[in-house]
C-alpha cells in the first residue's frame, strides 16, 4: 500500500476527509522524524516501538570484486512490532 492508499483507508476507517487524513499522516511522520533525530525512543501502544541504535564499524566485502571494505559506524532506526500486529500477520 502506498501513501495514497493509506490516506484513503484512514479516511474511510476514521470517517474523516482525505485531506484531514493526509494532514494527520504528515504531522505523524514529521513528529516521528524529529523525535528520532534526537535519539528518542517512541513507544506506540498497539503499533510498536521505534528506537535509534548505533551500528558499530565493521569490515565487509564488495560483492562485485570480493575485496574487503571498511563500513563506517552509523545510527540506524529499529522498529519492534507490537504483539497485536504481529499476531494478525502470523
Amino acid at each position: 500500500m502506498n501513501k495514497g492508499g493509506f490516506v484513503t483507508a484512514m479516511s474511510a476507517h476514521g470517517s474523516i476527509t482525505k485531506k484531514d487524513a493526509e494532514y494527520f499522516l504528515t504531522i505523524f511522520a514529521d513528529t516521528l522524524r524529529d523525535s528520532l533525530q534526537q535519539d528518542a525512543r517512541i513507544a506506540l501502544p498497539g503499533i510498536g516501538v521505534f528506537t535509534v541504535e548505533e551500528r558499530a564499524a565493521r569490515t565487509g566485502r564488495n560483492p562485485g570484486n570480493g575485496r574487503e571494505i571498511r563500513i563506517p559506524a552509523k545510527k540506524v532506526v529499529k522498529f519492534k512490532t507490537a504483539k497485536e500486529i504481529a499476531n494478525v500477520v502470523a
